[in-house]
């Protein structure tokens, strides 16, 4: 006996996604339906070799439903997954809302598995911002051995991190480079972003960190340690998809640059590809549709006593959301459902 999945906004990049990796990993789904707005009522979706009719999310009834997993922004969400907790159906949640609630577990399950337990609080479970994910699978194992006191971390973040919208601008901006008669102004983003960086995720906070550098700071001391320092600054580069982030780490206890290598080879979620050579690493074009987070530039950082540099890079439409999320309902199914 498998489980009843609704995958909540599936005609989003993210949702889209979720389906996607439902069928490629196999979830044992007995029924999967396709929700999403009126606006988007009757889209067609795909699900492995299915295609499926997307349905009225307004007028559904989760009763009965066993994992909804939710794609839709934290405004919706905050009307809908309430309805579906309460029938009974467990949401895991890719929006904001619920991530910095303390009776709602903040998962990533290559990490804190055992989190998904306190579900049963009030049935949600929270997907992590996208570049905190593919950070803290590749700190969690570092941190088990050596314990991490302080994470300096900078991003350069895909425009998908920012939807459709921001794919879409990416590539009108870069086409009217070459036309100047099709001049495409800035809307999605604050400045351009073609040929450029932004150095500017969310809004500004009081503090002078945008919202998205203190997600980062948030997030990774709620899944791993409240103890970690972690300072961040988070750009938007113009790739398409795939965030990459430079880290710098500082541990308590001495960790050679080879046994940090040889533990992220051997942790779960993360393929490490550190030559030191010309393209001896990975870019975030090399890593699209892929499961991993990749490791490369693996060294010793003698500034400090106690400090390693790497980077990191991975599908942020893969780990940084959809795939964390059903691999979230895969722990739940091994640790709580166990169904079938």
């Amino acid at each position: 006996m498998g489980y009843r999945v609704a995958v909540v906004g599936a005609t989003g990049n993210v949702g889209r996604e979720m389906l996607n990796i439902l069928a490629e990993r196999q979830f044992p789904a007995d029924e999967v339906v396709a929700l999403a707005s009126r606006r988007s009522l009757g889209s067609e979706v795909s699900y492995g070799d299915k295609t499926l009719t997307t349905k009225d999310l307004d007028a559904f009834d989760f009763t009965g439903w066993d994992i909804a997993l939710f794609a839709i922004g934290s405004d919706a969400t905050k009307i809908y997954a309430p309805k579906a907790a309460k029938a009974g159906c467990i949401v895991i949640d890719n929006s904001s809302l619920y991530r910095y609630d303390a009776d709602v577990p903040l998962v990533v399950p290559e990490v804190n598995p055992e989190a998904v337990e306190m579900v049963h609080k009030n049935n949600i479970i929270a997907n992590p911002n996208c570049s905190t994910a593919q950070m803290v699978v590749a700190l969690k194992p570092l941190h088990d051995r050596a314990r991490i006191k302080r994470v300096v971390v900078s991003t350069y973040q895909s425009v998908s991190g920012a939807g459709k919208e921001g794919i879409d601008e990416l590539w009108d901006q870069t086409k009217s480079i070459y036309n100047p008669t099709d001049d495409k102004p800035a809307k999605k983003f604050t400045k351009q972003i073609a040929f450029n960086v932004i150095p500017h995720i969310d809004v500004f906070m009081d503090s002078g960190d945008t919202k998205e550098e203190w997600k980062m700071v948030a997030e990774t001391k709620k899944i791993m340690d409240p103890s970690i320092k972690v300072t961040a600054t988070c750009v938007r580069v113009p790739v398409f998809v795939g965030h990459s982030e430079a880290i710098n780490i500082e541990f308590e206890e001495f960790l050679d640059e080879d046994e940090a290598r040889d533990i992220l080879r051997e942790a779960p979620g993360l393929m490490v590809i550190d030559k030191r050579q010309d393209g001896g690493y990975v870019t975030p074009i090399e890593c699209v549709g892929d499961f991993a987070t990749f490791i490369s530039r693996i060294r010793q950082d003698t500034t400090v006593e106690n400090g390693i540099n790497l980077w990191c890079v991975s599908d942020n439409l893969r780990k940084g959301a959809a795939l964390n999320a059903v691999q979230i309902a895969e722990t739940l199914g091994q640790r709580v459902l166990k169904k079938g």
